[in-house]
């Protein structure tokens, strides 16, 4: 089989794959119901995936007077995918099975100023140390996502790391990764819109409209530190003045509390000559956990930082309707108390649609690692769902897709 046909077999079996996978289980019939493709097709499709170990049969459906149906399910763990989000102050793997449960997860510190080479190599070691923990043999790996704030940074790294590891590598943004991570954890709806708005080091946004990933044309959506909240505000790094992220993004709340001599006492913050200076989002995180012990200047400092993220995320919830915004991302993980309720309290009372709809706030049970997961299941999205369009899913995660230096579907 080749050309067209190969391309067109190709879709039908992700599609049929990725509807077994959010049914749950499913009948052949259910299939064919589900897809409007023959029934000879379906079982085709069907037969070459139990053939392959994707799919398993599990028990009968009840009788409704004819014969019993043969129900089918996911084989959760006939694949697995590595997932690594690169943060200035932290490094998170996770390893997920094909259904996108995490099975293995290590966090290392980040990488500071060591040289590229040296990283890889690094990194390498410790993709290979998380596989190895749960004994999975090598040709079950799909590949390996790697999440970044600014990925096009790391085009060359992703390259070296393919060749350093032996497995395809796919590159995305962090905050996109995170956003793909909560819909496929169905943490929220097959088709509600909604965005994840990430802070780690950085801060950005993931959007999913309908069920489907949002990127643009650049893979550049969802840049939300970016929004301007004071025209008159101090320059930010793209060139505009006033942005979220110069306002009240991590590297702000640490500028502020160092400026602060009893504030940054409390909260240990070191640096300059005696030490070098620690990671931003490590800064934050001791800023955050003064907070919780109830320091009232670290109080102060962080709702003022949530005022304004609060002004940002009504603004793109008005933009784009949203049903629910998550926080996530490792400075949310550790902050999220502080800034949960000071947003809803905003869009409570703001969000322009609230009397058609309310808007669900909520933090990320997995806020630290989420990037990581969105990682693995952007990899998962190679071998689940179609390419190209021509069927219609419940969960349609491949809107656009990210660089890929390796062929991931096998």
């Amino acid at each position: 089989m080749s050309g067209p046909a190969r391309v067109t077999h190709a879709s039908t079996r992700a599609a049929v794959l990725d509807l077994v996978r959010a049914a749950g289980v499913i009948s052949r019939v259910g299939l064919v119901n589900a897809t409007g493709l023959t029934g000879g097709t379906i079982s085709t499709v069907v037969r070459g995936l139990i053939d392959e170990g994707l799919v398993a049969e599990t028990g009968h459906a009840e009788s409704t007077g004819g014969k019993r149906r043969v129900m089918l399910q996911l084989n959760h763990f006939a694949r697995y995918a590595v997932g690594v989000h690169l943060d200035d102050a932290r490094i998170t793997y996770v390893l997920t099975n094909l259904g996108g449960a995490v099975v293995a997860r290590i966090s290392r510190a980040g990488a500071g100023a060591d040289e590229p080479a040296a990283v890889v190599a690094r990194v390498a070691r410790e993709v290979d140390a998380l596989i190895d923990s749960v004994g999975v043999e090598r040709d079950r790996i799909l590949g390996l996502g790697l999440v970044a704030a600014r990925p096009s940074e790391h085009q060359e790294f992703g390259r070296a790391l393919e060749r350093a590891t032996g497995l395809p590598v796919v590159l995305d943004n962090d905050a996109t990764a995170a956003a793909i991570g909560e819909h496929w954890s169905g943490g929220v709806g097959a088709t509600s819109t909604f965005a994840a708005l990430f802070m780690g080091t950085d801060v950005g946004a993931g959007i999913v409209l309908g069920g489907a990933t949002y990127r643009g044309p650049s893979g550049h959506t969802g840049e939300i530190g970016h929004t301007c909240l004071d025209i008159d505000g101090p320059c930010c790094r793209c060139g505009a003045r006033g942005c979220l992220e110069v306002l009240a993004g991590p590297a702000a709340v640490v500028e502020q509390a160092r400026a602060d001599r009893a504030l940054s006492r409390a909260a240990g913050l070191v640096g300059g000559r005696t030490r070098p200076a620690t990671p931003v989002a490590a800064d934050f995180a001791a800023i955050s956990r003064a907070a919780r012990q109830g320091n009232t200047r670290a109080v102060a400092l962080l709702e003022r930082s949530a005022r304004y993220f609060a002004a940002a995320a009504r603004t793109l919830a008005n933009v784009l309707d949203l049903e629910v915004l998550v926080l996530t991302g490792p400075s949310f993980a550790i902050a999220g108390s502080v800034y949960l309720p000071v947003l809803r309290a905003e869009l409570d009372s703001a969000f322009i649609a609230r009397d058609a709809h309310p808007i669900s706030v909520r933090l990320s049970p997995s806020a630290a690692s989420a990037p990581a997961i969105g990682a693995a299941a952007i990899v998962l999205q190679s071998e689940l769902v179609p390419r190209r369009q021509g069927l219609r899913l419940p969960d349609d995660l491949a809107a656009e897709e990210p660089p890929v230096f390796g062929q991931l579907v096998r």
